[in-house]
């Protein structure tokens, strides 16, 4: 099995927590050592595990995609997600406490920072991701469409542009990091001790300090606004997929890039079709004469009206398809199928020319009836 945990669980990076809940009962099922012929279901099983809890746990999978899968596995190696794991009655340096390898820090964010420089979520200044969602109809998502979406999201200060202070602002070097931008800083890890560059906290890493914040951020470079986008939505888009607008998210701190926009695509019921994948399911009322002699019917479908041969002898709840004729993938990989089922309709009133030759057709097969006497009822319960 890949040592990718999004790939353990054959999920993509951008999944939902309920995705990855559902991969994980989908792959427990089949790795799950009491059920599973898998020589090695146990192993793979514990992998499972692992990759589940990671992943639907917010802090972890975010140091988790920050820093990679290797990075991650030798921190928790080391014990650092294992704090205190010498449980609650059991104080360090007690009888049978195990020692906490990382006694002394501040914390998972601190052991990324020890171990690879400043690699956790307060390394990088990239503005973050946001979601939000998007509801469109059924032929919309057949079609594709372009909907617009409103989000409040931080924007970089269009007074300052991003620099966090008026353009007239005395500027001085940082005295923290004499004009470097960074601090060295040396700590004790369970590796021995560690020399660290880091971002000065002070001067976040301009090497300047001003004398007057901007007086609409105050010193950040980005403010809170409304934004209107334009959202492309693919043709063939299924419920519970998500779109990705790169650079829509967040703006970064001073300048630095902005995250991306994920949004959830969620799509409406419609009144005529059923949607299955990447097939559509079609109910048809058809005609007694048409179900027993055969007709040619049109079917109406989000690229108009096709046609659709009715055999003769049609039972009523049959299925016929129309091949390619649903909704079309994604990427352009063809169509899927429009699966019609016909329902013969028994008529409620006749006139008595019909009355007559319905009447002829039952004597016809042997069977002596009145006409007014439920005959079409048993037809109808025939069916």
């Amino acid at each position: 099995m890949s040592k990718d945990f999004y790939e353990i669980l054959g999920v993509s990076s951008d999944a939902s927590e309920d995705e990855i809940k559902q991969a994980f009962r989908e792959k427990a099922r089949e790795y799950h050592p009491d059920v599973s012929d898998d020589p090695d279901a146990e192993e793979k099983f514990k992998k499972i595990q692992q990759a589940k809890e990671v992943l639907t746990d917010e802090e972890k999978r975010q140091i988790y995609d920050q820093v990679g899968h290797e990075r991650f596995q030798q921190a928790q190696k080391h014990g650092g997600f294992d704090q205190g794991a010498g449980g609650a009655g059991a104080g360090r340096g007690g009888a049978g406490a195990r020692q906490d390898p990382f006694d002394g820090f501040g914390g998972v964010e601190d052991i990324f920072d020890q171990f690879f420089g400043g690699g956790g979520r307060g390394g990088s200044n990239r503005g973050r991701d946001l979601r939000t969602e998007l509801t469109i109809d059924l032929e919309q998502a057949y079609h594709g469409t372009e909907k617009e979406v409103t989000i409040r999201r931080p924007e970089q200060c269009d007074v300052c542009d991003g620099a966090g202070h008026p353009p007239d602002a005395d500027v001085r070097t940082c005295p923290e990091c004499n004009g470097r931008g960074q601090v060295r800083q040396v700590q004790r890890t369970p590796l021995g001790q560690v020399q660290q560059t880091r971002q000065c906290p002070r001067c976040d890493g301009r090497g300047e300090i001003y004398d007057e914040n901007c007086s609409n951020c105050g010193g950040d470079g980005t403010v809170r606004n409304r934004a209107t986008l334009t959202v492309e939505v693919p043709e063939g888009i299924r419920d519970g997929q998500t779109l990705r607008m790169e650079g829509e998210g967040a703006a970064g701190e001073q300048g630095a890039g902005s995250g991306d926009l994920l949004i959830d695509v969620s799509i409406r019921d419609h009144e005529d079709f059923e949607r299955d994948g990447d097939d559509l399911h079609y109910q048809q009322a058809i005609s007694f004469p048409q179900a027993v002699f055969g007709d040619t019917i049109q079917i109406s479908t989000f690229d108009g009206d096709v046609e659709l041969e009715i055999p003769s002898g049609t039972q009523s709840g049959e299925t016929l398809r129309l091949r390619n004729k649903g909704m079309p993938r994604l990427r352009g990989r063809g169509s899927g199928d429009l699966f019609v089922t016909v329902q013969v309709v028994t008529p409620g009133s006749l006139n008595e020319e019909q009355r007559e030759a319905l009447k002829d057709y039952a004597e016809a097969g042997g069977e002596e009836v009145e006409v007014e006497q439920g005959f079409f009822d048993r037809i109808r319960n025939s069916l």
